[in-house]
């Protein structure tokens, strides 16, 4: 799987406030399968990382989000931590980012609180997911079906719960942003 991603681009969406691990190692798994990666964010040269309730480390930003297209990117992350999703999903052009992704039946990843920027962007309504519990409430309300799973994949929306469940859920995002199913899906329907 060393070059399973060659070729491919991924954009990393995130901002101050994001949890460390859940954009470190999914990055870091994609970079490894030779993807291109790209942490996108809305403003600054570095975001702000978390660990859990204390400060992480700083991240440099690639890319800024209104210098990118989401037709330049093959793939999407969303990391999750409270307060990422959280400022994104009251950001619209952030929300227009994630929505296209869904209009291009391309393959998106979230992991935690990351989905509840998928219900701002209402791209759940009729699929199954799973997140951080506290969002289970909120997710069901856009019309979600939600599970409480390791990982859970969905016309090739990939979810997970928390950062205990990135082993798994860096496999599955490697598996989905290689296999496209979900495009030639979306194409046939």
């Amino acid at each position: 799987m060393a070059q399973a991603l060659k070729n491919r681009r991924v954009a990393i969406l995130a901002t101050d406030g994001f949890e460390q691990v859940e954009l470190t190692e999914p990055k870091q798994a994609l970079e490894q399968a030779g993807a291109q990666v790209h942490v996108v964010a809305p403003q600054g040269d570095s975001i702000q990382g978390w660990n859990h309730y204390e400060k992480g480390d700083q991240v440099p930003v690639d890319r800024l989000l209104d210098q990118v297209n989401p037709s330049d990117y093959d793939a999407l992350v969303l990391p999750g931590g409270v307060i990422n999703p959280d400022q994104l999903r009251t950001n619209q052009q952030a929300v227009q980012f994630i929505k296209a992704f869904f209009r291009a039946s391309k393959p998106v990843a979230a992991i935690c609180h990351g989905p509840w920027t998928l219900v701002e962007a209402d791209v759940v309504r009729g699929r199954t997911v799973t997140s951080w519990p506290s969002l289970k409430t909120d997710l069901s309300n856009a019309g979600a079906n939600w599970v409480d799973q390791e990982v859970v994949v969905d016309q090739g929306l990939v979810t997970s719960r928390n950062p205990n469940d990135l082993p798994a859920f860096n496999s599955k995002i490697v598996e989905e942003f290689c296999e496209g199913k979900h495009l030639a899906q979306a194409q046939s329907a």
